[in-house]
């Protein structure tokens, strides 16, 4: 009964979440191009161009590489959104400057298939690549992350990665493996990851759930 009381808390959790809050399945629409970086006192304030930005409107909520940002501006093909300092240390976006690729997908409709997995737009941390291999038209890439964040990355398990829903394999206490077929590399930012490239990283919510509902009932 304690398992199961566990499980029904969590799903009730999510139900709820899902009703107020913006949605991603990391299912990618399209590529944006950095077009200006600006800092302004703590935070970074970035133009982006994309086959988007056009339909956005000002306040709405947008995945860009992972990270749930607020449309600011919009004008023609060109959007203005802005990161805070808490956004700039938890992800790969101070490394961001003009030319840059990065993933659009805007929120979920609660009405759409969910083709990914349920995807925040809160990166919990990130990772670097440490290897890149070709696999005869397809990509393996390892990533390497911090070991205090095992518990949420298993074996075939569900990760997103810069905001692309991916399984992880080949797990390991601080490393990872995704494959990528060529659709996924042709119309991501990963065409462009290399060695050493910091990513995005997104744990399953469920799995986060889950843990923190565990450790909770462990100290009581």
């Amino acid at each position: 009964m304690q398992k199961k009381s566990i499980f029904i808390v969590l799903f009730a959790r999510m139900h709820r979440f899902l009703e107020l809050r913006a949605m991603f399945t990391g299912i990618i629409e399209t590529m944006g191009r950095i077009e200006s970086v600006a800092e302004e006192g703590s935070n970074r304030t970035f133009w982006v161009r994309s086959p988007l930005s056009s339909s956005f409107k000002p306040d709405q909520s947008v995945s860009h590489s992972g990270v749930c940002l607020t449309v600011e501006e919009v004008r023609d093909d060109l959007h203005r959104v802005t990161a805070i300092r808490e956004t700039l240390d938890k992800t790969n976006l101070g490394d961001w400057q003009p030319g840059r690729l990065v993933n659009i997908e805007r929120c979920l409709q609660l009405n759409g298939r969910l083709d990914g997995h349920f995807v925040q737009g809160h990166v919990d941390t990130t990772g670097t690549c440490i290897t890149r291999t070709a696999k005869d038209g397809s990509f393996e890439f390892d990533i390497r992350f911090a070991e205090s964040f095992a518990p949420l990355v298993i074996e075939k398990g569900s990760i997103c990665l810069n905001g692309i829903s991916l399984t992880a394999f080949a797990v390991t206490r601080n490393t990872f493996r995704v494959a990528i077929i060529p659709f996924t590399y042709e119309h991501t930012n990963l065409q462009e990851l290399k060695e050493g490239d910091v990513v995005n990283l997104e744990f399953d919510m469920i799995g986060k759930y889950l843990l923190r509902s565990l450790s909770l009932r462990e100290k009581v």
